[in-house]
């Protein structure tokens, strides 16, 4: 592991010469923006996917994509609303976005399954990005000294493979390690061959599907024989501060350090101050650099959120003065409104260094 040179050795150097000098900016929250559009089904379903639906959940052309509702798959506006994907990358770059999530979140067969899409996965993938590379590329031709990088995504699934969905059954399993590799694997096919420079398995909830995804991922990098970093981020489901397979934020970190990542952080489920110090914990631990990309705040009762840009900003600056960070953005409910403020927040505040540890050597 990590033995194999990189797929693309000026990126990856580039990027590790920009975590030196300062704390690199991620995106914020995809679906938030998508939600403003207010798309109705038509208008997930654009050209491509409209012929053969009748509008009353029956196929009349006997097109299995066509079965059920389109609606709210937000990764299929790669292939039927590019323009909307790449006019909210654009935002977020103009706002000061180092780094772009690709909109692949729940681009894996096991997601969706739901939708009876899985024969799309590999191209949603290889779309999410291509789109995001394009619009990196624009924007760093502009500002040729600040480079911008695509994160290919790999989001956590809708199965966990550690916990049963059946509380009158605890040994069941709805997804095995296997299952979650393969559609892993064709994942990170996609989000390679469409250019990213970077891969992050992100919002982990269950240790387990991350390391079916880390697995997979290393499968497609030794059948290239050539590497892209990878970055790392759980979610702290709630107040008692463990993931949902039960983990607190230090045995995250040591159930997933074998696997030297660029990162390893937090995202979603909380807000920045929730998340503080389970995000200080992993500062004072990792080996690696520390993420963090919070939601603004925690959902009100109509499950919007309403942290203000400058509200989070002011939680993120404090962060970062007191060493914790290397790479922050957003996530649920932020907006590139709030992307600008944090990027402002945090401007010419020394990155954090991370920890060496002492070379264990043989008695």
């Amino acid at each position: 592991m990590n033995l194999l040179p990189w797929l693309n050795p000026a990126r990856a150097e580039a990027l590790h010469a920009a975590l030196a000098q300062r704390i690199l900016i991620i995106d914020g929250a995809m679906g938030t923006m998508i939600q403003s559009y207010k798309l109705d089904e038509a208008g997930y379903r654009g050209e491509r996917f409209s012929q053969g639906y009748d509008g009353r959940h029956q196929h009349v052309h006997d097109h299995a994509h066509h079965v059920c509702d389109l609606k709210g798959n937000n990764d299929l506006l790669l292939l039927t609303q590019p323009e909307i994907i790449r006019a909210v990358h654009t935002q977020y770059l103009q706002a000061g976005a180092d780094l772009l999530e690709t909109n692949t979140f729940n681009a894996t067969s096991i997601s969706q399954a739901d939708y009876h899409l899985e024969h799309v996965v590999y191209e949603l993938n290889r779309e999410g990005a291509r789109l995001a590379r394009e619009c990196c590329d624009a924007i760093e031709a502009e500002t040729p000294h600040k480079p911008r990088f695509v994160i290919g995504v790999l989001g956590p699934t809708s199965r966990t493979a550690s916990i049963s969905p059946d509380v009158n059954d605890p040994g069941y399993r709805n997804v095995s390690f296997d299952e979650l590799r393969a559609t892993y694997r064709e994942a990170t096919r996609g989000l390679i061959d469409g250019g990213a420079d970077v891969i992050m398995v992100e919002t982990i909830f269950d240790t387990l599907n991350a390391k079916a995804a880390l697995f997979a991922v290393e499968e497609v990098f030794d059948a290239r024989g050539a590497r892209l970093p990878v970055m790392i981020s759980g979610t702290i489901t709630d107040r008692s501060g463990r993931t949902l397979s039960g983990q607190t934020a230090e045995a995250f970190f040591y159930s997933m350090r074998h696997s030297r990542p660029l990162s390893i952080g937090l995202n979603c489920a909380l807000g920045a101050k929730d998340l503080r110090p389970h995000v200080e914990t992993l500062a004072t631990l990792a080996d690696c650099y520390v993420s963090t990309h919070p939601n603004a705040g925690l959902p009100n009762a109509f499950g919007e959120y309403d942290e203000t840009p400058e509200e989070m900003a002011a939680t993120i600056r404090e962060f970062a003065q007191a060493g914790f960070l290397n790479l922050v953005g957003g996530c649920c409910g932020t907006s590139p409104a709030h992307i600008k403020a944090i990027a402002e927040a945090v401007a010419g505040i020394v990155p954090r260094r991370p920890v060496v540890y002492p070379v264990q050597t043989a008695a």
